[in-house]
């Protein structure tokens, strides 16, 4: 693949300004790129996944649009199919099944990183690092607390990728807890 991690972060920062929009597409590639490592896929295409999959979102944040419209512009700037199938596969609205690994991670990672970052945002310091498991099923169970995310599909991402949810969880907050400075946590 020649297209490169900062081609895909110069088109992320293009049509994305909202800082915690950045911030959970940089969340996202971290947790792509570790279950990449773990899963013997290619780390610069899923990472890429990661960075660009709400890419579009700003801009065209209907079901009509996102993720159509990015599908549209990655394909016209020449990213692999691959990896827009992934980004595609992602929203269950686009009727596009999720069939291989990278897929079935980024709708496992996406919605998680999102929680995982508000779970961290109400801890005492802040830290990703800090967050554990048990308080990540706790905040589940809040109906209240970052409501726009399902937890039906939280559960559903480990289920497709194979893995009990506690071990993901488990793994995402590794994986995010290597890069906290990007992330702000």
């Amino acid at each position: 693949m020649s297209i490169t991690r900062d081609d895909a972060l110069a088109l992320l920062h293009e049509y994305t300004e909202s800082e915690s929009l950045r911030r959970h597409a940089y969340a996202v590639e971290a947790a792509m790129r570790a279950y990449a490592r773990r899963m013997e896929g290619n780390e610069e295409e899923w990472g890429m996944a990661g960075l660009l999959h709400d890419f579009d979102y700003e801009r065209f944040p209907t079901e009509e649009g996102h993720p159509f419209e990015g599908n549209r512009i990655l394909e016209e700037r020449g990213y692999p199919e691959s990896l827009r199938r992934a980004i595609m596969s992602h929203a269950d609205h686009t009727g596009v099944l999720r069939e291989s690994a990278m897929e079935k991670a980024l709708y496992a990672v996406d919605e998680l990183c999102g929680f995982l970052m508000a779970v961290s945002y109400v801890r005492p310091d802040r830290s990703i690092a800090s967050v554990k498991v048990k308080s990540v099923k706790k905040k589940m169970k809040d109906k209240g607390f970052a409501r726009a995310v399902s937890r039906e599909d939280l559960l559903k991402g480990a289920d497709e990728l194979g893995v009990s949810f506690e071990e993901h969880v488990a793994f995402v907050i590794d994986a995010l807890t290597e890069v906290h400075e990007d992330l702000g946590v």
